[in-house]
């Protein structure tokens, strides 16, 4: 081939690639709407051995248009596998669509990245199953298999993860919509959110705001990461693609107030609007009337009236039921309501989640009724079943042929569990086989089945310790805001209004109705104001006066010129580590007896930014326990207990009575009967006198 051929060669060579590299570029060109959310493996690491199989959550939202799915594993499996025998199956929704043979390479350690039919995914919750069939060299020539011993192994690492590509289906322009957005996952981890208030808010723009950030709050499913509340401004809102505002009408920014609806009298009248939908979609809450205005955030705290505003504008005046109905404490609670069924041998559960307010904890003759029924082809001296709360089991009963067609399993709750908020109840099976050593697995058979007559009488108590073990209480109380009183420092920046978000993040977690009452002071409040009510008194030493006069009531002081913290009893504190360090104290209210009074506090706003964010979320609450906590910059925390009686008194036997129905009615029933017998007594005594009174006389 001469030179010439050579050069036209390259030539055509250059021309024919030239498209490839434009397509290719084109895929990767962003702004194209494409978005991509990941989902790790939740906990820690986990494994499989012999036939098990381990399950994964994912989310997909409603306003998610999947373009593709992926499943990136991260495992390792035992360096004795056998590799031609041995498989992974992944099913998505109980369907499978992928099987692997797992390698020995890299001492068995490997990743993969597996592509995921889309037409499997449901919107909401979606599982991911992980199935093992692990085998060890040499036993293909064994006639049977015991797939139980402790060398077939899969390890998966919590690195591994599940990725959804999709493209954000377009803003119908409805509240609920966006409101569902807001809240969002994927918003909530890019922090693409922002709830705001104006520079220098008032107290009830910061009341309505809270109401609001509660709702949004107890819709956000992402553990660990919180919406953010800060003043609006343009460099705040620059890089946030979902923005609400509450404020007062004459608070509203310029460039929004021309946007509004002129027709609503907000005089009268308090307004929801979504503006600037298809740039910055931003949700306006505003009145000129304050009470309206703290309505219209109360009608945010509720998700389930949110979720039916389908327009793009509400408006709200004083006939308005915004209001949510109070949380209700059954005794008799139900389980399933058609009845579950497991399937398969060996060791099978089903978990329930009972709801209850962490205020409330589990008391004394509480039990479990179980109605089931199993198979009749079980190995009976080995096969039992297990019920378990919050993983302590509490009891367990042999499975029998004779009661196959109808079992009952009646428990009592230990009181010394000690649990109190949510909890779950696990019934496990174990459905031995018999000579399941040679038996086929058909996946189908053994079975057992929970009816729907299972249920659970639950009694509680309310928790009244002044600890941070029990709360939110007493923020907090049957899921309602507890006549909460916030106090503000002089200034506030942005660590302090991340700071107040942080604790409306977890409160707004864990409460349930929006009827409480949450009123906010500046530190000049008169100590009437704070009489009955709980407070939340943020800041530091110097920019708070109700911290200040009460400094000598605090676990951990400050010196008298306020820029650093004292040892106390508990814990030598060196003078500048004082003055970095962040303090959550929890005490009895010093306005009122049975109140209580906590400080979120630091020398600086950094410091107490940084204590408030153990408060945040149920990620790091674990961490806060007793009466008093610090944390630093290194992310030392330390917990102490100071008080020796904490909270109020026992309950008295008349107290106890009174919150059991059961108790209440037998009490009731013993009464009257006595009543009834002493009567009966006294109407035959007077007969008999009169009898004798008559005889006299004659």
């Amino acid at each position: 081939m001469n030179k010439k051929q050579i050069m036209m060669w390259a030539l055509c060579l250059s021309l024919f690639l030239i498209p490839l590299q434009a397509a290719s570029a084109a895929a990767a060109v962003p702004g194209d709407g494409r978005k991509t959310y990941e989902t790790t493996f939740t906990g820690s690491d986990s494994s499989l051995t012999g036939t098990s199989s381990q399950q994964q959550y994912f989310t997909v939202m409603d306003y998610w248009n999947v373009q593709d799915l992926q499943v990136n594993l991260h495992f390792q499996i035992s360096q004795i596998t056998e590799d031609q025998i041995s498989s992974v199956t992944l099913s998505l929704n109980g369907s499978p669509f992928y099987s692997f043979r797992p390698s020995l390479q890299n001492n068995g350690e490997q990743s993969v990245t597996i592509p995921a039919p889309k037409g499997f995914l449901k919107q909401g919750v979606n599982t991911l199953s992980i199935q093992g069939y692990l085998r060890t060299a040499g036993e293909n020539n064994q006639v049977c298999y015991v797939d139980n011993t402790p060398d077939n192994w899969l390890h998966l690492f919590n690195t591994s993860s599940v990725a959804v590509a999709y493209t954000p289906k377009a803003l119908s322009g409805g509240i609920s919509d966006f409101s569902e957005r807001f809240s969002g996952m994927d918003y909530v981890k890019r922090g693409q959110s922002l709830l705001s208030v104006p520079e220098h808010a008032s107290g009830s723009e910061l009341e309505a705001a809270t109401y609001a950030l509660s709702g949004f709050a107890k819709a956000n499913t992402l553990a660990g990461t919180t919406l953010p509340l800060l003043p609006y401004s343009e460099e705040a809102v620059k890089d946030k693609e979902l923005v609400v505002l509450v404020a007062l009408a004459d608070h509203v920014p310029g460039e929004l107030k021309p946007l509004l609806d002129a027709s609503v009298d907000l005089n009268g009248q308090a307004l929801l609007q979504l503006v600037n939908k298809d740039s910055q979609p931003t949700l306006v809450v505003t009145s000129k009337d304050e009470s309206l205005l703290i309505k219209a955030g109360r009608l945010l705290a509720s998700r389930q009236l949110v979720s039916q505003i389908s327009s793009g504008k509400k408006v709200i005046d004083d006939a308005t039921d915004v209001s949510s109905p109070a949380f209700a404490i059954s005794s008799n609670v139900t389980f399933t309501e058609t009845g579950d069924k497991l399937t398969g041998p060996n060791h099978q559960e089903q978990t329930y989640f009972v709801t209850l307010p962490s205020n409330r904890s589990i008391a004394d003759s509480g039990k479990i009724s179980l109605d089931f029924r199993y198979a009749e082809n079980l190995d009976f001296g080995r096969s039992l079943v297990t019920v378990s709360i919050n993983d302590t089991p509490i009891g367990s009963k042999r499975l029998t042929k004779e009661l196959a067609n109808g079992d009952i399993l009646n428990l009592a709750i230990p009181q010394s569990l000690n649990i109190s908020g949510n909890f779950s109840v696990t019934v496990a099976f174990d459905l031995e086989m018999n000579n399941a050593i040679c038996t086929p697995n058909t996946g189908q058979m053994p079975w057992a089945y929970i009816s729907k007559e299972t249920a659970m009488q639950l009694n509680t108590k309310d928790r009244t310790d002044l600890l941070f073990n029990n709360y939110p209480y007493p923020f907090l109380r049957d899921e309602i805001y507890n006549h909460v009183a916030v106090v503000l420092p002089q200034k506030m920046d942005n660590y302090t209004y991340q700071s107040l978000a942080n604790i409306f993040n977890l409160l707004g977690q864990y409460a349930g109705g929006n009827t409480g009452d949450i009123h906010y002071y500046t530190d000049a409040v008169s100590p009437e104001n704070l009489k009955n009510n709980n407070i939340i008194a943020i800041g530091s030493y110097k920019d708070n006066k109700v911290i200040r006069d009460n400094n000598d009531k605090l676990y951990f002081r400050y010196n008298k010129d306020g820029d650093t913290i004292l040892s106390n009893e508990k814990v030598s504190i060196d003078e500048q580590y004082g003055a970095e360090i962040g303090t959550l104290q929890l005490l009895d209210s010093p306005y009122e007896s049975g109140r209580g009074f906590m400080a979120v506090t630091g020398v600086s706003t950094e410091d107490m930014y940084l204590v408030s964010k153990l408060i945040a979320s149920d990620k790091d609450k674990w961490k806060v326990y007793g009466d008093g906590v610090t944390a630093d910059k290194d992310g030392n925390v330390s917990a102490y207990r100071f008080k020796k009686i904490a909270g109020a008194d026992k309950d008295s036997v008349i107290g106890q009575i009174t919150e059991r129905s059961d108790v209440l009615g037998f009490v009731v029933a013993v009464v009257l009967a006595v009543t009834l017998v002493i009567v009966s007594l006294l109407l035959l005594f007077r007969k008999h006198m009169k009898k004798r009174g008559d005889k006299r006389e004659t």
